[in-house]
């Protein structure tokens, strides 16, 4: 979920902005949030364990809520890891999620500062803020949290400078000044320079003081080339794939990609991992796509973005009729609903196991997600910070 709910709320005078907070904080279905107890509610790396049993392959929820705009609860920004024996390997970090990821015992055993020293690789679906925010957090940090870390480094993979501004909704509307005219629409390498001029006093006076080198040493990042595949328009809409886009073969672990649908934001991406226990799916924030589902085929686990219809007709009631449309054209039109999400996604896909996340609004209670099982076969999981899925079969304990 992207800014614009909060972007159409300056445009409403006091009033009206209260009914929008209201309808914000209330969900749909009211009641409690179900979330994870803290760090011991995870399952620890050191057994592999799940539930009491052990899994090479498996998938960690590190945060669950969707949007920038926070609502209360214990929720954290999204993210999710997929872990191969102990590799790790980050999709997107929202806001909380490196604590998240230091809570989840992902780290090397009885090691203090170790959250990142597994870490193979991390993906970043889109740019938009509620999916990138902790970046600095675990990139300008990295140097104290990869203690007794021995693998190369880190591979950070992400969409490139899409080179063209989306265009502006309704049409006719006047444009607005373009942010950072001189480079408005930097990419995942682009970003990250940023980071080192932005904190360059951080980094020198730590380089210089307690002899360091910078973060940069620790990570190789790169945009996703999609020379050939797409030259994006303002509008956004990516086209049909007739396959994947190879990302990166870790040995075991075979990295996968496709185009979704987050128009206008482009590029916008999902990510599939393939290890020898099974497939994980890791949607990003889109509409029902095809390219995705294309990708999630007999997929063990799609981790998919949801969104409540009902809450957002609550949120654009305050507003006047024109706001009203392009707030809800906007997160209807670029995510997927609960009625969605099992019947048009996971079903078609053929999907075994269905996870959602992103969930928005992160205070819905269970029993409102809970709808997506209709029309899809398989088993729904509502996610939860913290939570971790096996994949495959269960290792025989020695």
């Amino acid at each position: 979920m992207c800014d614009v709910i909060s972007q159409a709320m300056s445009q409403l005078p006091p009033a009206s902005r209260r009914g929008v907070l209201k309808a914000l904080g209330a969900g749909v279905a009211g009641g409690g949030l179900l979330v994870a107890g803290g760090p011991a509610a995870a399952a620890t790396q050191r057994g592999h364990r799940v539930g009491g049993a052990r899994f090479r392959t498996r998938v960690v929820l590190l945060g669950t809520a969707g949007g920038p705009i926070r609502l209360g609860g214990e929720r954290s920004g999204i993210s999710t890891a997929v872990v191969y024996e102990d590799r790790v390997y980050i999709v997107d970090l929202g806001a909380g999620a490196g604590v998240r990821l230091a809570q989840s015992g992902l780290g090397l055993e009885d090691v203090p500062g170790s959250m990142l020293s597994q870490v193979r690789g991390i993906f970043f679906t889109h740019l938009h803020s509620d999916h990138v925010t902790d970046w600095p957090h675990v990139y300008l940090t990295a140097r104290a949290n990869t203690f007794d870390r021995t693998l190369p480094a880190m591979q950070v993979y992400g969409p490139g400078d899409r080179g063209t501004l989306p265009r502006v909704f309704p049409p006719g509307r006047p444009s607005p000044p373009v942010y950072h005219p001189e480079d408005p629409t930097p990419g995942t390498v682009g970003m990250t320079g940023y980071l080192d001029r932005a904190f360059a006093q951080d980094v020198n006076d730590r380089s210089r003081d307690n002899n360091v080198g910078g973060p940069g040493e620790l990570f190789s990042v790169h945009d996703i080339d999609l020379e050939g595949v797409w030259d994006i328009d303002p509008e956004g809409k990516p086209p049909r794939l007739s396959e994947p886009l190879h990302i990166w073969t870790d040995g075991d672990v075979r990295i996968t990609a496709t185009l979704v649908d987050h128009h206008p934001t482009a590029p916008s991406f999902g990510y599939r991992f393939d290890t020898p226990d099974g497939s994980v799916v890791i949607s990003g924030d889109t509409t029902v796509s095809e390219n995705l589902i294309d990708l999630a085929r007999d997929c063990d686990y799609l981790v998919h973005e949801v969104i409540d219809a009902q809450w957002v007709d609550q949120i654009v009631a305050p507003f006047p009729d024109e706001v009203a449309s392009a707030v809800r054209q906007h997160l209807l039109g670029a995510h997927t609903t609960i009625e969605q999400v099992g019947r048009d996604v996971a079903e078609p896909a053929g999907a075994k196991n269905l996870v959602l996340t992103h969930l928005a609004p992160a205070t819905n209670s269970p029993s409102r997600w809970r709808r997506a099982r209709r029309g899809y076969s398989g088993s729904l999981i509502v996610g939860e910070d913290l939570m971790e899925l096996g994949v495959g079969s269960r290792i025989a304990e020695r």
